[in-house]
């Protein structure tokens, strides 16, 4: 039976083949160009226009997927850090039907 990092080196999910490519980028698996800092950043942001909603979580999410193919086909040899942000520029155009009380933020726009 083959190992989960074998699988893996084979998966044709889009969350290994994004790995890959940072993989390929720290120079295949033998990992030669490793960051100097001792770790992988992944990033991931949202908006903070109304409220959280499916397409929220799935920015976390995906980044998060990316993440875990990456352990997996570098064994964890390289550790990783992910930093989720919200963007306070999101421009509001109007307030939301979702959020409560949006004729209190209505004047503020």
């Amino acid at each position: 039976m083959s190992s989960e990092r074998e699988l893996a080196g084979q998966a044709r999910a889009w969350p290994f083949e994004e790995a890959r490519k940072i993989v390929t980028r720290l120079g295949g698996t033998e990992l030669s160009k490793a960051p100097a800092k001792g770790y992988v950043l992944l990033e991931t942001g949202y908006g903070p226009s109304g409220l959280p909603h499916i397409g929220t979580f799935g920015e976390v999410a995906r980044t998060t997927m990316v993440r875990h193919a990456f352990r997996v086909l570098t064994g964890d040899k390289v550790k990783t850090r992910l930093i989720a942000f919200s963007d306070d520029m999101d421009g509001l155009r109007k307030v939301p039907d979702n959020i409560p009380n949006k004729e209190i933020i209505e004047p503020h726009l």
